[in-house]
């Protein structure tokens, strides 16, 4: 059974991650950076260096949220990003960032589903996602449609968190994070489910080589993953 925001609560896990983002988009964006001690910020920008080289033109931002993941791929100079999330709150804050920095001309935001994207064939030159696969309702066919509408030769770049298992980075963080951060989650976002949520759907995932695993099977080829921070998170690669 699959975790779940809601627990007393009908609907999917699709329907539930989307009222669930809804309810805390407003405070997400200081949360994130609170929670994290502002490491997600070097997170994204070391997995956009990994995108230098290829200089993709068109990209693919899946669960793009608030738009910062999409905001820091500018920093590759590309012709034209597009942001999809199943969440019209989350892409609301996103517009509004992306109006204030004036680059609507090269930002775009737009309601989708990861599991049925609304985009041709091999459309994309990259792909990118910052902690968003840990909430799709199936793991292998998001990353399958991914892989659908990359082009052969493209370069997708998945941002998650994962967990530590050094002694004893492992019991510090285990206890912080289920301990401490549900605690200024619900404080701040006044949603208690949202911050649970975070811990149960990280214990939950398969990360490391089991990500791997499921990544080779949509498709993608010389599959890499990258330990940062303590194993906290992790960047996955993978071509076509």
């Amino acid at each position: 059974m699959s975790v779940v925001p809601y627990k007393d609560k009908e609907g999917t896990k699709r329907e539930q991650v989307a009222e669930m983002f809804d309810n805390i988009s407003p405070k997400y964006d200081l949360l994130n950076h609170v929670l994290s001690g502002g490491v997600d910020i070097y997170w994204r920008k070391r997995a956009i260096k990994l995108l230098k080289k290829q200089q993709p033109k068109v990209i693919l931002d899946i669960a793009t949220g608030t738009g910062d993941f999409a905001i820091e791929a500018l920093a590759l100079k590309p012709e034209r990003i597009i942001g999809v999330d199943i969440s019209e709150g989350m892409l609301a804050v996103g517009r509004e960032k992306i109006a204030k920095l004036g680059k609507q001309d090269v930002i775009t935001l737009q309601s989708g589903d990861s599991e049925s994207l609304a985009f041709a064939n091999n459309y994309f030159d990259a792909i990118i996602v910052s902690f968003g696969v840990r909430n799709f309702q199936n793991l292998l066919a998001g990353l399958t449609e991914m892989n659908r509408v990359m082009k052969p030769g493209g370069t997708c770049v998945v941002v998650e968190f994962s967990k530590p298992k050094s002694f004893p980075f492992k019991q510090i963080y285990n206890f912080y994070f289920k301990y401490i951060l549900p605690i200024i989650g619900k404080t701040v976002s006044k949603d208690s489910a949202a911050y649970t949520y975070l811990p149960e759907s990280v214990q939950a995932f398969p990360d490391g080589e089991a990500f791997l695993d499921i990544y080779k099977k949509a498709g993608f080829i010389n599959t890499k993953c990258i330990s940062l921070t303590f194993g906290i998170c992790s960047i996955y690669v993978g071509h076509k």
